[in-house]
């Protein structure tokens, strides 16, 4: 099972979370096999980082709440909140996968998170959404996949990891995009991001 966990930082933790760079790498080490894309995330003015993305394929939710609460910067007080939800990896490859790499392109997560009335046909937007993205972005995706419950099924939104231009580029590709289109994100979050692990 796919599990897509994002952790926000506190306002304060920078340097805590330099403190435990190693320990963070470590308790990753752990979870090569498994992981699907890794990375922190940052502001988009100023300096320091917003957060930490991870991209794991993992047993079940028990094993999935492990891999987040028993992470050093979270056992530290680095995070403010946690977000866990089970994904779908669509393109089916990790981000070590990905071979656009464009010079002077910026790399984002694009987390867009359903309301809490999904009436839509579901089916046709996922369809709709596939065509959307691989057809105008293709080669501009390094992840993306839906967010769902714990059964798998009930659709809370949208993951992406993409590179592009810059960041209006990201809000034209959301501005157009069929779940957008039809009202169902209650929010959208475009967060600097880039590849995580060691150098």
């Amino acid at each position: 099972m796919e599990y897509f966990v994002y952790c926000r930082d506190r306002a304060d933790s920078l340097d805590l979370r330099r403190e435990l760079t190693e320990d963070h790498w470590a308790f990753m080490d752990g979870y090569a096999e498994e992981l699907i894309a890794r990375g922190p995330t940052f502001p988009a003015e100023g300096d320091g980082v917003s957060g930490s993305m991870h991209i794991v394929d993992l047993p079940d939710a028990a094993a999935a709440r492990t891999f987040a609460f028993d992470e050093p910067n979270y056992k530290a007080g680095v995070y403010r909140d946690v977000l866990i939800r089970r994904w779908r990896n669509t393109l089916g490859r990790t981000m070590w996968e990905y071979t656009g790499a464009t010079a002077g392109f910026g790399r984002f997560l694009i987390l867009a998170q359903g309301g809490a009335d999904a009436s839509a046909d579901l089916g046709l937007l996922d369809a709709a959404q596939r065509r959307y993205l691989e057809d105008g972005y293709r080669d501009r995706l390094i992840a993306y996949g839906p967010l769902l419950g714990e059964d798998g099924v009930t659709w809370l939104g949208t993951a992406l990891l993409v590179e592009l231009a810059d960041r209006a580029a990201a809000e034209a590709l959301m501005a157009d995009e069929p779940y957008a289109r039809a009202g169902l994100y209650e929010s959208v979050e475009i967060h600097d991001w880039e590849f995580g692990g060691r150098r």
